[in-house]
């Protein structure tokens, strides 16, 4: 995930060198622009990502989606709906095992479940730990990712965990 406000350079130089450390997959978020800011940085963002091999994917603005032919959203789990769902490849934050099942029924095809470990992200709420990602990945058949706190060094865990990954975003930010 992007965090731009934490980068030291443009944002599309920094998914430059994100590609360079072999990272696939990118979501563009970035919720304090408005849409028509979103989707231009989205433009020049999907440019380097296509050229890099990076899959991109929008965050939170689904007509920025559109405007660009992208088909991989993800959106906070109040956000949903079923026809979203029909009309991308929709993937959706959760925070709670319930929260998952919900996301899955929907037709989200992933899940980021988290905050696992403390992160500066989300400074005084406690993490959720592993027990409650493994409890997550049980109650869904769908791809769980976690996110919070992740790093290289604790990738073994959330892998024993049940997720399939992690999402790094402050790490990734300056590397």
């Amino acid at each position: 995930m992007t965090a731009r406000a934490l980068c030291e350079r443009p944002l599309t130089e920094q998914a430059e060198r994100i590609a360079q450390a072999g990272v696939r997959r990118l979501i563009l978020r970035e919720k304090d622009l408005s849409c028509e800011e979103y989707t231009a940085l989205a433009a020049d963002m999907l440019k380097v990502c296509e050229r890099e091999g990076i899959a991109l994917i929008l965050h939170s603005f689904p007509d920025a989606a559109r405007k660009l032919g992208v088909k991989r959203i993800h959106m906070p789990l109040a956000l949903v709906a079923e026809e979203l769902c029909r009309e991308f490849e929709v993937g959706c934050s959760v925070h709670s095992a319930e929260e998952a099942v919900s996301a899955e029924k929907m037709g989200a095809v992933y899940v980021t479940a988290g905050h696992i470990y403390a992160t500066d992200c989300k400074k005084g709420l406690a993490p959720r730990g592993t027990g409650f990602l493994e409890e997550v990945c049980r109650s869904v058949s769908i791809p769980v990712w976690a996110i919070g706190g992740i790093t290289e060094e604790r990738m073994p865990d959330i892998l024993s965990a049940g997720a399939v990954g992690g999402c790094i975003m402050s790490g990734m930010m300056n590397i």
